[in-house]
C-alpha cells in the first residue's frame, strides 16, 4: 500500500482546507485514495468544437471557442443574474449565471479566447448556456487532454460553492501528476493473462481519462472484476474458516423419531427437491463443522416439513431445537402446524411470544433448562436472557432478513458450543444477490411444488371490470369456495387506507348482502381478540369473504380459499404481490389471483403487473424486482451495506460477478492459504481488506 494514497485530501495542490472540508462532507472523500475511487458517472466527447451558427435546439452538451464582448447584471432579488455576451466568427449567444455572481464576475476576462462547455437553451430568439464550464484556450491546450471528458458525481452544495465539474477534473489531473502512477497490481499474473485484463495502473488512468471508448470499456471491466472478485474471495474464505474453526455437534445417527415419522406419519410423498435438500442438510449435520445453510423455497414449496425433519435429526441425537419467526402470527402458524406432527411422536413442543403469560413462561423456562422440552417455537422472545436451553443443537430462523446480525448471534451464545443453523426464506433471492449477500452461507433451493398443486391463474383487471369480477366471485362462492380481498396499507396514509378499506367493505356488503353472504373484516385498528375472532370465523368457513389490509397479518393456511383479489395492486411491490398470491392455491382446486387497478399506471407498475400475470416462478419475479428496485431496497438496510459498490453493479454486471466468484473459488481450491508466490499480491490485498473495511480503500 503506498503511503501517499492515504495522504489526507487537504494536502493536494488546488484543494485547500475549505474545499477539503466540502469534499469530506459532500462526497466522503478523506484521502487521495478516496478521490481516485470517485469514478465518473458518464463521459462526454470533447474532441469536437461547434460554431454558434451550427447549434441545434436539442439541449445537448456542446463545446465552443470564442470570447466575451460584454457583461451585464440583470433582474432583482431571486431573479438576479449575470449575463455575458459570447461571440465567435459566426454569431453571438449569452452565457448566464444565477449563483456566485460576484466571484464569477471577478474571474471573467473580456476579449480573451475561452473554450466554453455546457448545455444550450433557446430563449428570446437566441441561444444561451447557463453556468458553462470555462477555461482559457491556453489552459485548455495544456491540460491532460482526453477525448472523453469525465463527469463526476456532484451535489448542489458543491456547485453552489464553485466546485464545478471542471474543478473536479483539474483536482483529479493534479492527483495523477503527484502520485505518478504508483498503483500496485492487485491481481495475479495468471488472472490478468487468462482474462486479458488491463494492468491496475492503465485501468485507473483510463477510467478517469480514457483515450477512447475501447480503453474506457477495458478499464471499467478490469475494475468491476477486481471489486467483485475481492468481495467473493472474502465471503468464500469466511465460509471456509467458519467450517474449519467452528465445530458443530456431529449428529451421527438417523434415529427412531426420524425413521418412524418418515415411514408412518409423513402426510405426503416428498418431492425430489425436498429429498435433495434433506440430503444436503444431513451431510452438514453429520460433519464436524457447524451447519450454516440458507434454505430458499417459494411460497408453498414445503420448507416446513424439511425443517421439521431436520429438527427430528437433532432430537434423535439427544439435542433440543428452536424455530424463530419474525411475527407472532407466523410463530403461531408454525406452532400449530408442528404441534400436529409432534402428537404422533410424543414430542414436547411449546410456543413463546410477547403475549405468553408469566406463569406459562416460568414453566417453559424450567422445562427448557432441565431438557424436558424438546422444541421451542417463538418470536424475538427466544433471545431474552432468561431463555436457557439444556443443549440446543439446531436453531432454525424463518424469514431471516428481518433479523439483525446481533440478534442472530444472541442465539449462538445460548450454548457452550454454537448450534447448527438453518435459515429459511420464502422470498426468493436472485442468484447474483444470494452470491453477494449470503455468499458465506451454503445455499439449498426447493425449486418444485408438491404434486397436485395447481398453479394459481393470475389476471389483471381495471376498475371498470368490477361487475364481472363480482359475478366471478359469486360463482366461486356457489361452488363452496372462499375469497380474500386485500387493500394496501401504507403507513404514511393510514387514515386514507382505512377509508379505502371501509368504502370497499361497504360496496362489497351491498353486492353480497346478508344472510346469503357472510363477510369477515380484519385491519390494524382492531383489537387482537376481535381480529382473532374474525380470522377463526373465516378459517372455519363460517364467512365466505375476508376483507383485509395486508394478508401478511392473515398468515394462515385456508386450503378452501381459492380467490385472492388485490385492490390497488399498483401500490404493492412485486415480492408483496407474490407473497399475497401464495395465500391461495393451497387446496386441490384451481385458484385465481385478480390484480385490480385504475387506468393510470407508471411504467414500473405495468412491468410489475405483467410479470405477475406471466409467471408464478418466485425466482424470475425476484430478478425483475432486483432490476426495478436495485439491491439496496431488496435487502433492506441491514444487508445493503455489503452492496455499497463503487463501480460494479450487481444487476447489470451479473456475468462478471459469476466469473469473479468462479475465479475466487478455483484460486482457493488450488491454494487455500494463498501462499503460492504468484498469489502474493492477492494475499496482500486480502489482508488489507481486513484493515480498511471499505473494500476500495485497499485496492491500489
Amino acid at each position: 500500500m503506498n503511503t501517499n494514497l492515504q495522504t489526507p485530501i487537504d494536502y493536494l495542490k488546488g484543494v485547500g482546507p475549505n474545499r477539503a472540508d466540502l469534499l469530506r462532507k459532500e462526497l466522503s472523500i478523506h484521502t487521495y485514495q478516496d478521490l481516485i475511487n470517485l469514478f465518473p458517472n458518464r463521459y462526454i466527447d470533447r474532441t469536437h468544437y461547434y460554431k454558434i451558427n451550427q447549434l441545434q435546439r436539442n439541449n445537448a452538451d456542446v463545446q465552443i471557442i470564442g470570447h466575451i464582448i460584454a457583461l451585464q447584471d440583470l433582474g432583482e432579488g431571486h431573479s438576479k443574474r449575470l449575463v455575458a455576451t459570447f461571440k465567435d466568427d459566426t454569431g453571438v449567444m449569452d452565457l448566464v449565471w444565477f449563483r456566485g455572481l460576484k466571484w464569477i464576475r471577478e474571474s471573467l476576462k473580456l476579449n480573451k479566447t475561452y473554450v466554453i462547455f455546457g448545455k444550450t437553451n433557446w430563449f428570446n430568439n437566441r441561444y444561451n448556456m447557463p453556468h458553462p464550464d470555462m477555461e482559457l484556450i491556453e489552459d485548455h491546450q495544456k491540460n491532460l487532454q482526453s477525448a472523453m471528458q469525465p463527469i463526476y458525481p456532484s451535489t448542489e452544495k458543491l456547485s453552489n460553492k464553485g466546485v464545478s465539474n471542471r474543478v473536479m477534473v483539474k483536482i483529479m489531473q493534479q492527483l495523477f501528476l503527484e502520485i505518478k502512477g504508483q498503483f500496485a497490481e492487485t491481481l495475479s499474473k495468471n488472472i490478468l493473462e487468462n482474462l486479458n485484463l488491463m494492468t491496475k495502473h492503465d485501468a485507473v488512468f483510463n477510467v478517469h481519462f480514457p483515450k477512447n471508448q475501447e480503453f474506457l470499456a477495458g478499464a471499467q471491466y478490469r475494475l468491476k472484476f477486481e471489486e467483485l472478485f475481492y468481495i467473493q474471495l472474502q465471503l468464500i474464505i469466511k465460509n471456509l474458516i467458519h467450517k474449519s474453526k467452528i465445530k458443530g455437534f456431529p449428529f451421527t445417527q438417523v434415529g427412531s423419531l426420524f425413521n418412524t415419522f418418515f415411514k408412518e406419519h409423513l402426510p405426503f410423498e416428498l418431492t425430489m427437491a425436498q429429498k435433495r435438500v434433506l440430503k444436503e442438510i444431513r451431510a452438514d449435520l453429520g460433519s464436524n463443522a457447524q451447519m450454516n445453510r440458507l434454505l430458499q423455497g417459494d411460497v408453498g414449496s414445503g420448507k416446513t416439513i424439511v425443517a421439521f425433519m431436520s429438527i427430528l435429526m437433532a432430537l434423535d441425537n439427544g439435542f433440543q431445537a428452536c424455530l424463530m419467526a419474525p411475527t407472532e402470527i407466523l410463530s403461531v402458524q408454525h406452532y400449530n402446524g408442528l404441534s400436529e406432527l409432534c402428537k404422533s411422536l410424543n414430542i414436547k413442543i411449546s410456543l413463546l411470544t410477547g403475549s405468553t403469560k408469566t406463569s406459562e413462561r416460568k414453566t417453559i423456562h424450567e422445562s427448557l433448562e432441565n431438557g424436558q422440552l424438546n422444541i421451542l417455537i417463538g418470536t424475538h422472545a427466544l433471545l431474552e436472557n432468561k431463555v436457557k436451553f439444556k443443549n440446543l443443537g439446531l436453531a432454525i430462523i424463518d424469514e431471516q432478513h428481518r433479523f439483525g446480525v446481533a440478534q442472530r448471534s444472541k442465539l449462538w451464545h445460548k450454548n457452550t458450543s454454537p448450534p447448527h443453523v438453518l435459515v429459511m426464506t420464502a422470498t426468493p433471492i436472485p442468484r447474483t444477490l444470494a452470491m453477494s449477500v449470503y455468499g458465506d452461507l451454503d445455499i439449498s433451493v426447493i425449486d418444485e411444488l408438491p404434486p397436485g398443486r395447481k398453479l394459481v391463474k393470475t389476471v389483471h383487471r381495471y376498475d371498470k371490470n368490477r361487475l364481472q369480477v363480482f359475478k366471478f366471485i359469486k360463482d366461486e362462492i356457489a361452488k363452496g369456495r372462499q375469497i380474500y380481498i386485500v387493500y394496501p396499507l401504507i403507513q404514511e396514509s393510514e387514515t386514507m387506507d382505512y377509508k379505502d378499506l371501509m368504502d370497499g367493505y361497504e360496496s362489497i356488503s351491498r353486492d353480497f348482502p346478508l344472510p346469503k353472504y357472510q363477510i369477515s373484516i380484519v385491519h390494524g385498528k382492531m383489537k387482537a381478540a376481535d381480529k382473532d375472532f374474525e380470522m377463526q370465523r373465516f378459517i372455519k368457513g363460517q364467512t365466505q369473504i375476508m376483507v383485509a389490509t395486508t394478508v401478511i397479518e392473515v398468515g394462515v393456511n385456508v386450503p378452501n380459499a381459492s380467490v385472492m383479489i388485490i385492490e390497488s395492486a399498483e401500490r404493492f411491490g412485486l415480492s408483496q404481490l407474490h407473497q399475497l398470491r401464495g395465500r391461495v392455491g393451497r387446496g386441490a382446486e384451481q385458484s385465481y389471483c385478480i390484480l385490480m387497478t385504475g387506468h393510470k399506471l407508471s411504467e414500473d407498475s405495468k412491468t410489475r403487473l405483467q410479470t405477475m400475470v406471466k409467471t408464478n416462478d418466485g425466482f424470475e419475479i425476484a430478478e425483475v424486482d432486483l432490476k426495478l428496485r436495485g439491491p439496496g431496497d431488496l435487502m433492506g438496510t441491514q444487508q445493503s451495506g455489503v452492496l455499497n459498490l463503487k463501480i460494479a453493479d450487481i444487476v447489470k454486471d451479473k456475468d462478471i460477478l459469476q466469473l469473479a466468484r468462479s475465479y475466487a473459488k478455483n484460486l482457493l481450491t488450488q491454494d487455500p492459504s494463498l501462499s503460492h508466490p504468484q498469489n502474493k499480491m492477492v494475499l496482500e490485498t486480502y489482508k488489507l481488506l481486513g484493515k480498511y473495511k471499505n473494500i476500495w480503500n485497499y485496492i491500489s
